[in-house]
């Protein structure tokens, strides 16, 4: 039977409902582990064949690895791996599966929560309502039937995005260079440029990965480019935007809303107005899994963790290459 061991924070939060499944099918030859317990008793890595973690789980570096000389398989119950794994890990061969799918559920359930409240211009009624003590006049809204949503990239939360749409009676229009044209006839979606899904839409949500080339990519020009009344969805990164320049054009651009559930840097600093602006909603990050949405996350590692001791395809394997475009 392989050994196996957890190595992350907040054991409970993420496996807390997937253990027993989990120790069914490895044997768990320790307590569960943290990167700092690590740090006071190294040798325990040096028995494990799998290792479950989630965040919190340490560099997985060439000093690491060297620590875990039999490791076969790293089953990571969270999102992007980006963070953890380094060359010297792809070198060694090891499998590495996550739970991105999981943890994009959430994401596309806020993401269309605000889509469908900002085609009602929500945002603005709820504003209106508040500083005059008294309900506004009538106004335009958009509504969803025939209306227009823009998607920046069609990666696994822009595609469950343009899913969730189709029953909506919405027009979906994206822009992904990325893209096969036998994924966009699956999605029912019409590409376009960059500049005509900010131009186009009524509502643009963004779910672009962070990577070099995606830094900066959507520009004040891009936003203030957007039709009257339109709003802005990020749930991706922040680093995406070019915040001042965004800043900027909502300051002008009065009619416009932006909803960012992330900044760069995230928390925005102290004085941004960002955190003042009337046609800005501020949340902190909580698209993603949190409270009991993390067991799902544990739950996909157990599944996978069985298909990978029954010898199957892993559902959620990751490759190197991969690796580079997820957010």
């Amino acid at each position: 039977m392989l050994r196996g061991i957890y190595l992350l924070d907040h054991f409970d939060l993420i496996y807390g409902s997937a253990y027993k499944e989990i120790n069914k099918q490895v044997h768990i030859y320790a307590e569960p582990q943290t990167k700092g317990s690590i740090k006071e008793n190294p040798s325990i890595l040096s028995a494990a064949d799998i290792i479950l973690s989630g965040w919190g789980c340490p560099v997985m570096d060439r000093s690491f690895l060297d620590l875990a000389p039999n490791l076969k398989a790293v089953f990571y119950g969270a999102g992007s791996i980006k963070k953890i794994v380094t060359d010297e890990f792809w070198d060694k061969n090891i499998v590495i599966t996550s739970a991105y799918e999981a943890n994009a559920v959430p994401v596309v359930e806020y993401t269309l929560s605000q889509i469908l409240f900002s085609l009602k211009r929500g945002w603005y009624f709820f504003h209106q309502v508040n500083k005059k003590a008294a309900f506004p006049a009538s106004e335009h809204v958009p509504g969803a039937y025939g209306s227009t949503v823009g998607l920046v990239s069609l990666g696994m939360i822009g595609r469950k995005v343009a899913e969730m749409l189709k029953q909506f009676d919405c027009k979906v229009i994206a822009y992904d260079p990325f893209v096969s044209e036998m994924e966009v006839k699956a999605l029912n979606v019409e590409m376009c440029s960059l500049e005509d899904v900010f131009r186009r839409a009524d509502v643009v949500s963004l779910h672009t990965p962070w990577m070099k080339e995606t830094e900066g990519l959507i520009t004040g020009d891009h936003i203030s480019s957007m039709k009257r009344n339109a709003t802005l969805i990020n749930t991706s990164r922040g680093a995406v935007i070019r915040e001042q320049e965004m800043i900027e054009t909502l300051q002008q651009r009065q009619d416009l809303y932006a909803i960012l559930d992330v900044t760069y840097p995230e928390p925005p600093v102290k004085d941004s107005p960002l955190y003042s602006l009337e046609n800005v909603i501020l949340t902190p990050h909580i698209a993603g899994s949190l409270s009991t949405e993390c067991q799902r996350l544990g739950n996909y590692m157990a599944q996978e963790l069985g298909r990978y001791v029954r010898g199957e395809p892993l559902k959620w394997n990751i490759t190197k290459e991969k690796s580079i475009i997820m957010a």
